[in-house]
């Protein structure tokens, strides 16, 4: 029985160990608590201006059996899905826009498993107020109307607005944006508009108000940001008009007239009025205040005044009448009223226009003939008008005005009073051309000046010009240019000029003459202007072949012109090529070219161009050759000397008879020919050198060598005369202490002038220097007065070789009121006989020269510093 309970005790424990062994514990969330961010979404709230994609909260929970857990979020069916979790981490992200004036709660499930078991809450989310919205305006924009007899600070509207924020984002505030000043005010917090304290509304001065009211809120948090909201909105306001403004009449100042032919009963003026209270006007009643004299009527309605007697009675020429307009009730009792003046004046009518009389009475039309071109501020005698108005006063005054071509006419006087006589004067002389017209024509005008019927007259005037010899001649031209060939017969035309007077009858003819140097050879038929050439005239145009003369043009009166005429007479080919001889002789040198020439007489090119040819040479045609435009005669290019000729010809004989053309290029084309004796030889070398040789070859052009000659003399003298500049400058700048020296003179040689075209014996050496076989001691003293050294003894290095100049130095110019230094020389002994050693060029003794010149100063300076 023992054994049978343990048994049943060990199977119970392992039922135990079973059924614990099989149990699943179901995963679970994290309770955090409100405004935490990390659990099951309890009692969590959102802003609604939380920006889309942003992560917003983590789901958190574990499982017992520590299994990976899983998150998911899910929505009520209808409802918009704003979040998406991720299933692993459970972060959550919004995915859609909130809006808590929409929906300001959201109902989520989470859920969370381990795989086997699932565990889901329904949690709610809070959406929080953020300030994102207008006020918005409940009963505006709006239009009212009102009295514009309301009381100043009578409320006139209630402006609302609601803003669906929550808190301080959702007060509304009202003010007036750009307020009219001092007519409208609003209360800020419930938005009662009234009128303003002290003003009135006036009807007659703005009928409609427009008022804009902005409505905003009391700010608040905006995406992190303090953010104010407002809106606008306007009301317009209509102001009725009452009954508070006399009539006032319409088109003042008034003035009537009566005139003379008036009948009783004639309209004079018809005034009129208007109710100053233009919304609801009240009708209109006329009638006259003062000033009538009983003879004016006026209807009450229309206000039409009318005349009531015959104007011979009225006693008065201006009657100054007053009529008031008074507004009418309804029940027919006259309330405000407006008065204006009437002035009306009595005046005659002016019912006569201008009339223009000549010496028979009424004339429209007046003639006049004269000469051309008479005296400016001329009276036009031969016409008598006078003009007349028959109207009185202001009727009868009118202005006078002459209307026609340009100026030349003006009328005296301008402005008339009833009756004038009119004188009309030349003003332009020049402008009365028979030529350009040979009459004129003319409106006078009389216009009334003051009247409104502005009645007017017209006159015409006709002048009719008669011609004076007022025209000089005119050629067609200032010059005439002709040619003529030099073989023209005498008689032969030249050339025709043509000159026209602008005047009529005999004044208009035109007689030619021709005067001058060059007009002996020709002539001019005095009526048709044709100038040709005097019978026996023979024109050439080697001897002279231009002309120039006048012609003058003449009428009767002797009034003329002239104009120049230019003759060239062409030159034809009338003459051959000439040479000086037909037989020439001359010397050529060979390399050196001989010249002949050929003249033509004629004048012009091409006749006298001329070309050159050699036509026959003897005895061989084939060395020579010639410039066809200079005449140049030259061997050709390969003969050198005189052995090359005599190998061509096979003679010692060195003379060429050449028979050489002449041809001028004319039409038709002249030739002539000449024999030319030629005699070759070499340039003889002379010993001169390049100088004897440019004598040689120019011995026939001794103005050459006397050029050649003189413009080396002036070389010479320009460069002496610059180097003795720059030595006296150098010296004058240096300004140094001079020290005193024994100068050693060398002897005097007379000058010996050789050949200069003769090649020394031995050009290596000039000339030879003895120098001194111990160096000169040098004293050197001191000459300047403010050097307190008393003196120095230097012993100087030896001086350079000296150069013997090929000429004496000149002496260096005195200028008065200069300081004048000793120059050191060093001298040397000229021998006869040079010691055989090199000789120094001139320009190594320059350079040594200049050594011992720098160390003077330099020692010079080491003196001052001691």
């Amino acid at each position: 029985m023992k054994n049978v309970k343990i048994l049943h005790l060990l199977l119970f424990l392992v039922f135990l160990h079973a059924c614990f062994a099989r149990a699943d514990f179901a995963p679970y969330f994290y309770d955090n608590g409100p405004y935490s961010h990390n659990g099951n979404l309890a009692l969590f709230s959102l802003s609604e201006d939380t920006a889309v994609g942003t992560q917003i909260y983590s789901l958190n929970g574990t499982d017992p059996e520590g299994q990976e857990v899983r998150y998911g979020i899910s929505f009520y069916p209808g409802s918009k899905e704003y979040f998406r979790v991720d299933p692993v981490s459970g972060n959550i992200t919004l995915v859609e826009q909130l809006d808590r004036e929409k929906q300001d709660s959201i109902d989520v499930l989470v859920s969370i498993t381990d795989g086997r078991s699932k565990v889901v809450e329904r949690v709610t989310i809070f959406v929080m107020d953020a300030n994102d919205e207008k006020p918005d305006f409940q009963n505006m924009p709006a239009i009212i109307d009102v009295l514009e007899t309301t009381e100043s600070g009578s409320s006139i509207f209630k402006v609302e607005a609601v803003d669906r924020d929550t808190g301080s984002g959702g007060s509304v505030t009202y003010y007036l944006q750009n307020p009219q000043p001092a007519l409208f005010a609003i209360d800020r917090h419930i938005g009662v508009l009234r009128i303003k304290s002290g003003e009135m509304l006036d009807y007659e001065k703005t009928k409609t108000h427009f008022v804009t009211v902005v409505a905003k809120d009391g700010g608040g948090n905006f995406n992190g940001k303090e953010q104010f909201m407002s809106s606008s909105a306007t009301l317009t306001i209509n102001v009725i008009d009452a009954q508070d403004t006399p009539p006032s009449f319409i088109g003042t100042p008034y003035f009537g007239y009566v005139y003379e032919i008036s009948v009783p009963g004639s309209e004079i003026f018809t005034v009129s009025a208007k109710d100053g209270d233009v919304g609801n006007p009240n009708p209109i009643r006329y009638s006259f205040e003062e000033g009538d004299d009983g003879v004016f009527h006026i209807n009450k309605t229309s206000g039409c005044i009318t005349l009531l007697t015959l104007p011979i009675y009225l006693k008065r020429e201006i009657f100054n009448i007053k009529v008031k307009a008074s507004e009418v009730s309804p029940e027919g009792r006259l309330l405000d009223y407006g008065v204006a003046t009437v002035v009306i004046r009595v005046v005659d009518l002016n019912n006569n226009p201008p009339t223009f009389y000549g010496e028979k009475g009424p004339q429209n039309m007046f003639e006049l003939t004269m000469n051309e071109h008479p005296p400016e501020g001329e009276i036009l005698r031969g016409l008598k008008i006078t003009v007349n108005d028959s109207d009185q006063g202001a009727n009868a005054k009118f202005n006078l005005r002459l209307i026609g071509p340009g100026r030349m006419l003006r009328v005296v006087p301008q402005t008339v009073l009833n009756e004038a006589q009119v004188t009309i004067l030349v003003e332009d002389s020049a402008a009365m051309d028979y030529e350009k017209n040979h009459f004129l024509t003319y409106k006078l005008l009389a216009v009334e000046i003051d009247t409104p019927e502005r009645f007017s007259a017209t006159a015409d005037i006709v002048i009719h010009l008669l011609d004076t010899n007022d025209n000089a001649p005119r050629f067609s031209s200032d010059y005439y240019i002709a040619r003529i060939p030099e073989n023209s017969p005498g008689g032969s035309n030249v050339v025709s000029v043509t000159a026209t007077d602008l005047d009529s009858g005999p004044w208009g003819e035109v007689k030619y003459s021709i005067y001058g140097s060059g007009a002996d050879l020709f002539l001019i038929q005095p009526a048709s202007g044709i100038i040709y050439t005097q019978p026996w005239a023979s024109l050439d145009a080697e001897v002279r072949s231009k002309y120039n003369f006048y012609v003058k043009a003449e009428d009767t009166e002797g009034k003329y012109s002239l104009a120049e005429v230019f003759v060239t007479v062409l030159d034809l080919n009338d003459h051959p090529p000439a040479f000086n001889d037909n037989f020439l002789e001359t010397t050529m040198v060979i390399g050196a070219p001989v010249k002949i020439e050929a003249v033509d007489d004629d004048a012009e090119i091409p006749n006298n161009v001329i070309e050159y040819a050699i036509m026959k040479a003897d005895p061989d045609n084939n060395i020579f050759d010639i410039n066809a435009d200079t005449g140049e005669i030259m061997l050709k290019s390969y003969i050198k000397s005189m052995a090359i000729i005599q190998n061509i010809t096979k003679q010692r004989d060195c003379t060429w008879s050449l028979v050489v053309q002449a041809r001028d290029r004319g039409q038709p084309s002249f030739s002539t020919t000449a024999v030319v004796k030629i005699d070759i030889t070499e340039a003889t070398q002379l010993k001169g050198g390049p100088l004897g040789s440019f004598l040689m070859h120019n011995r026939n052009k001794p103005l050459q060598i006397l050029g050649m000659l003189g413009g080396f003399i002036v070389f010479m003298v320009i460069v002496t005369v610059i180097i003795s500049t720059a030595t006296f400058l150098r010296n004058k700048k240096s300004n140094r202490i001079l020290p005193n020296r024994r100068v050693r003179r060398r002897k005097q040689h007379p000058w010996n002038l050789k050949n200069p075209f003769k090649k020394p014996e031995n050009p290596g050496v000039k000339f030879r220097v003895e120098e001194d076989e111990r160096e000169p001691e040098v004293v050197v003293e001191n000459v300047n007065c403010n050097n307190n050294v008393p003196s120095v003894v230097r012993q100087w290095p030896p001086p350079p070789p000296p150069f013997a100049p090929s000429l004496p130095p000149p002496p260096p110019p005195y200028i008065p009121g200069e300081r004048h230094w000793a120059v050191p020389t060093v001298s040397a002994t000229v021998a006869a006989k040079p010691k055989r050693k090199p000789v120094g060029t001139r320009e190594d003794t320059v350079n040594k020269a200049l050594v011992s010149e720098l160390k003077m100063r330099l020692e010079q300076k080491r003196m001052k510093h001691h």
